[in-house]
């Protein structure tokens, strides 16, 4: 299945941050501009965000083949029993059946186990998994923020059994965040064959150069939920980098977040790159980064590893 090399998730900022109408521009000025993926989860905003979603779709009159929408589970929609999360076959089931209804679609193209879960044998969510896929309610099955290993014994147990095994993975990628794609994946890609549907391609924000001075009360990495991505972004020797990154994309002649997407889309094993906005006009201004693609030569390349210093080295073997 053909993903736009460029794709639109709604995360947090749908039912959280943005009122609906400005979800509609974002998803129109979407797809206008070529996107068909469209990227959610149980968990984005306790479900509000594939409400808004679904119901935004559903007021444009898209026909459904011209989009591919996901949903993830793992975390749940809120709630907090045991039977609510994970990747069982009671909550898979489910969940699946919760984001077809707050979607608003008969299926859902890409269904992703949104983590890894230690409580479950990898038998029964590779069952289950494929039993969805039986019964048309998904068409395709993934991992986000899996391991190489764990990926590898999902498609174990699915040889072992003639069932269908995932076939995508959504990691976090970015110029500060790389060895997961870059190296650990390596062996998947060239033996398997593996989709990615990159999150985070910005590094929550900070290949932007808008944290240099510091966060303000508006920025989104205050919210709680967020606490755990600014310990791990917010930090001096990033910061460094990306207002070096910020300078190299002004004597290009273009902007950081546009150098940083299309550094993203030059790695052939990036399938597509999740844009996320909460202004049509910063969704707008980023899907430029296409046309910048030509600027990134060999000598441009060799110029943000210098500043990067973290290009990850692939085992001997």
């Amino acid at each position: 299945m053909q993903l736009s090399e460029l794709s639109f998730g709604s995360w947090i900022t749908f039912g959280n941050q943005i009122d609906d109408g400005i979800s509609r521009d974002l998803m129109v000025t979407a797809y206008d501009a070529g996107i068909n993926f469209f990227d959610n989860a149980e968990v984005y905003a306790d479900g509000r965000s594939e409400q808004i979603m679904g119901k935004i779709i559903k007021q444009l009159g898209w026909s459904r083949d011209t989009y591919i929408i996901s949903s993830k589970a793992f975390f749940g929609a809120g709630g907090k029993l045991p039977t609510q999360k994970g990747l069982n076959r009671k909550h898979l089931v489910e969940a699946c059946n919760d984001a077809l209804r707050r979607l608003q679609v008969e299926y859902l193209d890409l269904y992703f186990c949104h983590r890894p879960d230690k409580n479950t044998p990898i038998e029964e969510t590779v069952y289950t998994m494929h039993n969805l896929i039986q019964q048309g309610k998904i068409l395709y099955w993934g991992t986000s923020e899996w391991s190489g290993v764990e990926i590898m014994e999902a498609h174990r147990v699915a040889a072992a059994n003639h069932l269908i095994g995932p076939t995508m993975e959504q990691p976090q990628y970015n110029m500060l965040h790389r060895d997961k794609v870059e190296v650990e994946y390596h062996d998947i890609y060239r033996t398997l064959g593996l989709g990615t549907t990159i999150w985070s391609p910005l590094a929550s924000g900070i290949l932007t150069g808008k944290y240099s001075k510091g966060i303000s009360k508006d920025f989104r990495l205050n919210l709680e939920e967020l606490n755990w991505l600014k310990e791990k972004n917010v930090v001096e020797d990033k910061l460094r980098k990306a207002d070096e990154i910020v300078a190299l994309a002004h004597d290009l002649g273009c902007t950081s977040a546009q150098l940083s997407l299309a550094w993203c889309l030059k790695n052939p094993n990036v399938s597509t790159v999740i844009l996320g906005a909460s202004k049509p006009v910063q969704l707008a201004e980023n899907l430029k980064c296409q046309s910048i693609s030509p600027l990134l030569t060999e000598e441009v390349m060799q110029k943000i590893e210098s500043i990067l210093q973290n290009k990850p080295s692939l085992p001997p073997f």
